[in-house]
């Protein structure tokens, strides 16, 4: 059985992204970008919404890769290689391989998924990942904290969830970004 696991970077004020929608405070450098190419080979599939989606097919496009890192580059291939479901109401296509797209989300479908997954399944996406929790389905937690105020915008976390965590692992990293990987212990 897999887990399901919310990953996200967010600002030391708890948001995905500030009031404009920009994330580019939190662009990874090469050891971060090193730690989420690990995270991500354990991922059989991945579940985003859709401006997630949106903002990860560049994954698919070899054309902009060839000046990157190593490290960018590898996770290129360790992105394709996972299945993708993708929640919208509005995409009549997606353009990404292994990629399905889904109307709705139903929890019992994912509570399926999991039971029937060899590998960990990673949701992304404040809205979806919302939902995830708000449905109980979230098994672990992993936020890496960038040491940066956006001051507002999109939060990382649902408002109005109560749930008992158990820090699993921490680390921090040389350009001041904190991980935290933390297990569902109950709802509050």
């Amino acid at each position: 059985m897999g887990k399901l696991i919310y990953a996200a970077n967010i600002s030391l004020d708890g948001y995905l992204e500030d009031e404009d929608g920009a994330f580019d405070w939190s662009e990874p450098d090469d050891e971060v970008h090193a730690f989420w190419n690990e995270h991500e080979r354990g991922i059989g599939t991945s579940l985003y919404g859709r401006r997630m989606y949106e903002a990860m097919r560049v994954w698919e496009d070899d054309d902009w890769l060839a000046d990157q890192t190593a490290v960018v580059r590898e996770y290129a291939g360790i992105w394709r290689d996972a299945d993708k479901v993708v929640y919208s109401t509005t995409l009549d296509a997606v353009s990404t391989a292994r990629t399905t797209i889904e109307r709705q989300f139903d929890p019992e479908v994912v509570r399926r998924l999991k039971e029937a997954s060899g590998r960990d399944l990673s949701v992304g996406g404040a809205a979806l990942g919302a939902e995830a929790f708000r449905h109980g389905l979230v098994d672990e937690c992993v936020l890496l904290l960038y040491p940066v105020l956006v001051g507002g915008g999109k939060p990382a976390l649902p408002r109005g969830v109560r749930l008992d965590l158990e820090l699993l692992d921490h680390r921090r990293f040389g350009n001041g970004v904190v991980h935290l990987h933390h297990a569902v212990r109950s709802a509050g």
